[in-house]
C-alpha cells in the first residue's frame, strides 16, 4: 500500500515539474514562513516568494514580514508592485530589486491594482483611504471615495477601461468611472469588505466577499451589487478565484469556511476540504495554465494543491507558513 502510495505521488511530482516547464505562468505569494513575528525580533523568511519547481518557492528580495498582495505591470511582467506594510514597492528585475515609492507618511498597505490600459496608474488602498499614481510612481494623490471611514481594504481596476474601478472598506462597495474622481455607492452598504474580484470570463461580472455578510454580485460591471444567498454568511470571507480554464467554476475561502466552489457560476456552492488540515483558508487561485488546478494557503499550515477542483488536496510547500495572498503572474517574471 505504502509502495504504491510512493509511485503515485512520485507520478504526480513528475507531471507537475513537466507542466511547470511548459507554463504560461508562474505562481507568487505573499507572506512569511514563520507563524508568529513581534516586531524587533529576527524574522526568518518573509515577503516575496515564487515557484521555481514542483512545491519548491524560492525567496526573492528582502526579508520583510507584511506584504499582503501583488499586482504587475501588463508590459513588463518581471516589474511587481507591493502592497506591504511600509509602502507601495517596485520589485523590478522579478522581484529581485526592491524599491519603496512612497513615503513615511504611507503604511500599512492593504491591496492594489494596476490599470492594464493606463501605463504607470497604479490604485493601493490602505488604512488611510486609496491613492494613486498615474505616472509609474514618481508622484501620488489621495483620492476619498468612502464618505465616513477612510479605511479600504480592497480596490480592483477593471480590466476592460481605463479608469474605471471598484473598492471597499467599513462602509460597502464603491464604484467610480472617472479614475476615481467621483464615486457613487454600489452596494454592501455597512458591511467589511474583504476582497473584490472581476470575471476574466465577463467583464460585467464582479464578486466582493466580505465579514460576516457573505458574497456580493454585481452583472452590471460593478454598478450595483446584491447579496448572494447565504454562502459564507455569518463568517469572514477572505478571497476569490475564477477558473481562466472552465467557465462558471469560482472558489471561495475564509475563516471556519475553508474553500467552497462552485461550478454553476455561483448558483449552487459545495464545501471542498478533504485533505486540508483546518477550515482556515486565506487564499485561493486557480492555475492559468491548467483548469481545474487549485491551491489554496491554510492558515500556519502552509500551501496545499488540488489536481480536482478542490474535491481533494495534499501539502504543496511553505509549512508552517502565513501566506496573505497567491497570485500567478505570466511567465515573463523570471
Amino acid at each position: 500500500m505504502s509502495y504504491t502510495y510512493s509511485y503515485m505521488r512520485s507520478f504526480v511530482l513528475m507531471l507537475t515539474l513537466a507542466a511547470s516547464l511548459t507554463a504560461e505562468y508562474r505562481l507568487w505569494v505573499c507572506g512569511r514562513v514563520q507563524k508568529y513575528w513581534v516586531a524587533g525580533l529576527p524574522l526568518s523568511a518573509g515577503g516575496l516568494f515564487v515557484e521555481s519547481g514542483a512545491a519548491d518557492f524560492e525567496h526573492r528580495g528582502f526579508h520583510h514580514p507584511y506584504v499582503m498582495a501583488l499586482d504587475y505591470d501588463r508590459r513588463d511582467p518581471a516589474t511587481l508592485y507591493l502592497a506591504a506594510g511600509n509602502g507601495l514597492i517596485r520589485a523590478a528585475n522579478a522581484g529581485r530589486q526592491w524599491r519603496i515609492l512612497t513615503d513615511h507618511q504611507v503604511t500599512e498597505l492593504r491591496d492594489l491594482s494596476v490599470d492594464p490600459n493606463a501605463p504607470g496608474t497604479i490604485y493601493f488602498a490602505y488604512v488611510n483611504g486609496l491613492q494613486v499614481t498615474r505616472d509609474g510612481g514618481t508622484t501620488f494623490a489621495e483620492v476619498h471615495p468612502l464618505p465616513r471611514r477612510r479605511y479600504t481594504e480592497s480596490v480592483r481596476v477593471d480590466r476592460t477601461r481605463a479608469g474605471r474601478l471598484v473598492c471597499g472598506g467599513e462602509s460597502g462597495l464603491y464604484w467610480s468611472e472617472d479614475g476615481g474622481r467621483n464615486w457613487r455607492l454600489a452596494g454592501a452598504a455597512g458591511f467589511q469588505i474583504l476582497y473584490i474580484e472581476q470575471s476574466p470570463h465577463d467583464a460585467d461580472h464582479w464578486l466582493a466577499v466580505t465579514q460576516r455578510g457573505g458574497l456580493f454580485v454585481s452583472t452590471d460591471g460593478g454598478r450595483t451589487f446584491e447579496n448572494s444567498g447565504n454562502v459564507g454568511v455569518g463568517r469572514n470571507l477572505y478571497d476569490i478565484a475564477f477558473d481562466p480554464g472552465q467557465v462558471g467554476r469560482i472558489a471561495l475561502c475564509g475563516y471556519r469556511v475553508g474553500v467552497v466552489v462552485s461550478e454553476d457560476n455561483g448558483q449552487t456552492w459545495q464545501e471542498r476540504n478533504h485533505g486540508l488540515p483546518s477550515p482556515n483558508v486565506s487564499s485561493v487561485t486557480f492555475d492559468p495554465d491548467r483548469p481545474g488546478r487549485l491551491l489554496a494557503s491554510v492558515h500556519q499550515e502552509g500551501l496545499y494543491v488540488s489536481e480536482d477542483a478542490g474535491r481533494s488536496w495534499r501539502r504543496y510547500g511553505l509549512d508552517g507558513s502565513v501566506v496573505y495572498r497567491l497570485r500567478f503572474v505570466p511567465e515573463a517574471a523570471r
